[in-house]
């Protein structure tokens, strides 16, 4: 079997690591526990977080333990790195249900059978440590100087830096102090935001322990136009179907930027890559094939295969100009409402395709809006029961966007 060092490296996930020679021999010959961090700011993961995931069941392939850490403890002050101001603060409430909810959706991706992978949550060791204690064991390593040199705190000198934030480092440090003494950690990952946080621990590990630990960060997941994956008009991209629905998941992937199509099916799959490498090289329609498989293969892995069978079923559907799909995203709304009619703007605000009235009339204008097949060409267009066919119709926003009304 591959080094899965050598696999990460191929498939592009890789930014940056400590001691690379090193930390790939050990991978090599020793089965090696490692970690990465989620602070529970939410109640799902994200599809930045699974291209965490795909490095986490990786590794766990090849052999190597992962330690899925929950931050229900650093989630209390909240991670400055990437920030502009302070995050939101959360009460224990909700970052206790936010963690619960994160593990359910590891058990999808992890196997935690025979202790092949753990589970830990870090407020279980930092809400009770005693100030005084921890800053004469840990902050006495930290030089001050230094931590305002990471670009993590750097950039927020100029907004206000609280001291709260401030020693997020010193926490996330201490969890990879504390993994190791009681999990024999050897190895922190973490997005390329993480960087600093990482050596942080990396170094007091090592300063503490005597023994050689290692960090590695992973490329965050950017499409070719420069935006961070997963982020849409209508918001994130959730894990969570009652978030963003498997057909959801399956269109945004089926219509990435052709650009993409490589890297994505690289580092979100398992495909093998001179498989990707061919899939990729297709051209003009054909490449619709390629972000065909890389959909399905993500919504499988995230939802399930009959999840992902609907979806593929209903894009097909849609892409061929049929609707009969019930995998397409609907809204139930009462027919009475359209006795008398609806403005065509009104009707998509209420259905969320639109914010404002005024990015409706410019969609509309440009020929952007269609129902049933048919173009809308008047901003006062009126939606009546004489639109539906078969208790339903069906609108089009742009080339990709559908959405049934059911009455």
């Amino acid at each position: 079997m591959a080094n899965v060092f050598d696999v990460l490296n191929e498939r592009g996930y890789i930014d940056q690591v400590t001691h690379e020679e090193e930390l790939r021999e050990l991978l090599e010959k020793e089965s090696v526990a490692f970690y990465i961090g989620f602070d529970a700011t939410a109640d799902s993961l994200t599809l930045g977080h699974f291209l965490q995931m795909m490095v986490m069941m990786h590794m766990q392939r090849a052999g190597h333990k992962p330690i899925a850490l929950l931050g229900g403890g650093t989630t209390m002050i909240g991670d400055p790195s990437g920030k502009s101001d302070m995050r939101k603060v959360l009460t224990r409430e909700m970052i206790d249900h936010n963690a619960e909810c994160f593990k359910e959706q590891f058990k999808r991706f992890l196997d935690f059978n025979d202790d092949r992978a753990i589970m830990v949550n870090n407020a279980d060791w930092l809400m009770d440590l005693n100030f005084v204690n921890f800053m004469r064991e840990i902050g006495v390593h930290f030089s001050v100087n230094r931590m305002l040199t990471f670009d993590c705190y750097k950039n927020r000198l100029e907004q206000g830096l609280t001291f709260f934030e401030f020693g997020y480092m010193l926490m996330q440090s201490y969890d990879f102090l504390y993994l190791y003494r009681h999990h024999n950690c050897k190895m922190q990952l973490g997005g390329s935001d993480q960087w600093s946080n990482i050596i942080g621990g990396y170094e007091l590990v090592r300063k503490l322990e005597q023994d050689k630990v290692y960090g590695m960060t992973f490329k965050l997941l950017t499409t070719a136009a420069g935006t961070k994956m997963g982020k849409t008009e209508k918001g994130t991209i959730w894990l969570d179907r009652e978030k963003t629905s498997p057909y959801e998941l399956f269109q945004y992937l089926r219509n990435v930027d052709d650009r993409d199509v490589e890297k994505f099916l690289a580092l979100l799959t398992f495909i093998p890559m001179d498989e990707v490498r061919r899939l990729s090289a297709l051209k003009d329609a054909e490449i619709n094939m390629a972000k065909e498989v890389l959909a399905y293969e993500v919504t499988q892995m995230v939802h399930g295969k009959e999840d992902a069978d609907k979806a593929l079923e209903a894009s097909r559907s849609l892409f061929a100009g049929s609707a009969d799909s019930e995998s397409i995203p609907s809204t139930d709304m009462d027919a009475e409402i359209f006795e008398e009619g609806i403005g065509i703007l009104d009707l998509m605000r209420e259905l969320g395709l639109i914010k404002t009235n005024s990015e409706g009339r410019r969609l509309v204008e440009q020929g952007g809006i269609t129902i049933g097949g048919e173009k809308v060409e008047a901003v006062d267009r009126m939606v009546s029961l004489d639109d539906f066919k078969d208790g339903r119709i069906l609108i089009r926003k742009g080339k990709k966007v559908y959405h049934q009304v059911k009455i």
